[in-house]
């Protein structure tokens, strides 16, 4: 059996891992094309990113490694912390508070099902 897999990865993508953690739960371990659907029809703003990279790792797939599309599912889906901008919001007497614009590092792998 051979077990060859595609990947296709995204760095430092201003959403917050938290927030895309949530729509990547959606769709691991599905078929590509049901991934898809679930993500046309999500109304997040993590679900556009996702879209991009998973027909960015459907390509790669095709493309690169010779697999065959309809057979294709997603393996693993990671999203990892990315640097963190760090802002300041000026407050009353003369204070700072902190702001955090979290980034998200995404990853999808697929493989064939047999």
């Amino acid at each position: 059996m051979n077990n060859q897999s595609a990947k296709a990865v995204v760095k430092i993508q201003r959403i917050s891992p938290r927030k895309a953690r949530l729509v990547a739960d959606l769709f691991r371990g599905k078929d590509v094309k049901v991934a898809l659907g679930i993500l046309n029809n999500t109304n997040k703003k993590a679900s556009q990113l996702f879209i991009k990279l998973l027909n960015s790792a459907i390509a790669n797939a095709t493309n690169n490694h010779g697999m065959d599309a309809s057979k294709l599912f997603v393996k693993e889906v990671l999203v990892n912390e990315g640097p963190t901008l760090k802002r300041y919001q000026p407050r009353s007497q003369g204070r700072a508070y902190s702001i955090f614009k979290r980034t998200s590092n995404l990853s999808i792998t697929l493989e064939e099902r047999v």
